[in-house]
């Protein structure tokens, strides 16, 4: 079973969203046989490398939303985040392009490193005051992870897996995404959301029961036991 997830990594609701899914997976007695896929997805690639200004100006000048209510709505969601054991820290926040640390994903991926990769970068973020739009970070993280330290210089200095994240932007629109994050299991389920762990783990179980059908082998007239009592 493949599952796809598209989520950006300055989306505060992809981060609680990863540690609800990954609850629901980790009680999911097939697991094993699941293969999880980071897709990127920018919810404002409009934005410059650096932004000279905090997460509360950001979205109060750019946006256009009330101070007071983006106030209301960090202590909502890090309230959330809590509860899924992340300390959020919306005065530290960074704000930044995504678009460079999208391309470190996709090359942490080539070394099956992605998913370590999108945690850090997660992490860093909303809970390390991290800019994740500064090369010297990127290279950094990357070599920590045991990526090769020429591979990440490399990619910095060029254009490399622009064109994958640009793809992964492009399969967003044709499935109709619109907002973050948004899990699709088997490209027949799709999951709009930071949905409880609960939803997760239903549409886990539904989806392998339609991917694996229990198939009756032999006769069914064979002697069996019900509520009722034995065939004799």
């Amino acid at each position: 079973m493949k599952i796809e997830i598209w989520s950006d990594v300055a989306c505060p609701w992809c981060y609680i969203g990863k540690r609800r899914f990954e609850s629901a997976l980790a009680e999911f007695p097939h697991k094993d046989k699941v293969e999880v896929k980071w897709r990127s997805f920018q919810l404002d690639p409009t934005l410059p490398e650096h932004y000279d200004g905090t997460e509360l100006s950001y979205l109060s000048e750019r946006k256009g939303l009330d101070p007071e209510q983006v106030k209301g709505m960090f202590a909502h969601v890090a309230q959330q985040a809590a509860g899924e054991g992340l300390s959020y820290d919306f005065d530290s926040v960074v704000v930044a392009n995504s678009f460079t640390a999208h391309r470190l994903i996709h090359l942490a991926e080539e070394s099956g490193k992605g998913a370590e990769a999108k945690e850090r970068l997660l992490s860093d973020h909303f809970e390390h005051g991290k800019d994740i739009g500064n090369t010297e970070h990127l290279q950094e993280l990357g070599t920590s992870l045991g990526l090769v330290a020429e591979d990440v210089s490399a990619m910095l200095n060029s254009d490399r897996f622009a064109e994958d994240v640009r793809h992964d932007f492009a399969e967003a629109r044709a499935l109709g995404v619109s907002g973050v994050p948004f899990f699709v299991i088997d490209r027949k389920y799709g999951i709009s959301g930071a949905q409880p762990a609960e939803v997760f783990a239903s549409a886990l179980e539904q989806a392998w029961a339609e991917a694996n059908p229990l198939i009756n082998v032999g006769a069914t007239d064979a002697e069996a036991c019900g509520p009722d009592g034995c065939a004799i």
